[in-house]
C-alpha cells in the first residue's frame, strides 16, 4: 500500500512540475527562484532588467540579464513564458504529512536552510577578499608612482642647484671680467697720461732749447 501511495505521490510531484510555468514578465523574486539555476541574485537581476528596459519581448532576451548565459538560458526555457498566469507547484508541498520519515526530512529542511546563510555569508567575505587583493596592486602602484614622483622632485631640485651654480660662475666671471677691463682701462689711462706728461717733458725741453737759442742770438 505505501508503495502505490509513493507512486501517486511520484506521479504527482513530476505534473507539477510539468505543469510548472513562470511568466518571466511577471513573475515576483521567489517565483523566478524556483527556476533551474536561477538564485536570488540572478532573480533580482531579472526584476531589475524588467524596471529599466520594459517587459521582455523574446524568450532569448534573457540572456541580456547580467549573469544568465547559454547554460543557464537552456535550462529554464522550458519553463518559462512571457505571458500568462505563472503556476508553480513545488513537490514538497505534495508530500504526506502522515509518514514519519516525511517529517524528519522536514525537520531537516530547517537545518539547511539555516546554514544557507553562512554559505552566503563566506560568498560575500570572498568579494573582500577579492577587493582587497586587487587593492594591493593599487598600493604598489601608488608608491610607485609616489616613488617617481620623489625621484623627479629630487632631479628638479639637483637641476636648480647645478643651474644656480652656474649662474653664480658666471656672475663671478662676468665680475671677473669687469674688473680685467677696469684694469686694462687704468693701465691704458696711466699709460696715455705718462704719454701727456712725456709729450709735455719734449715741449718744454723744446722750448728751452728756443729760449736758449733766441739768447744766444740776442748776444750775437
Amino acid at each position: 500500500m505505501k508503495r502505490i501511495i509513493g507512486l501517486f505521490v511520484a506521479l504527482f510531484a513530476w505534473a507539477g512540475i510539468a505543469l510548472a510555468a513562470v511568466n518571466i514578465n511577471s513573475a515576483t523574486k521567489e517565483q523566478l527562484e524556483t527556476l533551474d539555476g536561477i538564485g536570488p541574485v540572478k532573480a533580482q537581476a531579472i526584476i531589475d532588467y524588467r524596471k529599466k528596459n520594459g517587459p521582455f519581448r523574446t524568450l532569448e532576451d534573457l540572456k541580456k540579464v547580467d549573469g544568465i548565459g547559454d547554460a543557464t538560458f537552456d535550462k529554464v526555457r522550458k519553463d518559462i513564458m512571457l505571458t500568462g498566469t505563472t503556476k508553480v507547484d513545488s513537490p514538497a508541498k505534495a508530500e504526506p504529512k502522515k509518514e514519519e520519515p516525511r517529517k524528519e526530512k522536514a525537520a531537516a529542511e530547517p537545518k539547511k536552510a539555516a546554514a544557507e546563510p553562512k554559505k552566503a555569508e563566506v560568498k560575500k567575505e570572498e568579494p573582500k577578499k577579492e577587493k582587497a587583493a586587487a587593492a594591493e596592486p593599487k598600493k604598489a602602484d601608488k608608491k610607485e608612482a609616489k616613488e617617481k614622483d620623489d625621484k623627479k622632485a629630487a632631479k628638479k631640485d639637483d637641476d636648480k642647484k647645478a643651474a644656480k651654480k652656474d649662474d653664480d660662475k658666471k656672475a663671478a666671471k662676468k665680475d671677473d671680467d669687469k674688473k680685467a677691463a677696469k684694469k686694462d682701462d687704468d693701465k691704458k689711462a696711466a699709460k696715455k697720461d705718462d704719454d701727456k706728461k712725456a709729450a709735455k717733458k719734449d715741449d718744454d725741453k723744446k722750448a728751452d732749447k728756443k729760449a736758449v737759442k733766441k739768447d744766444d742770438d740776442k748776444k750775437k
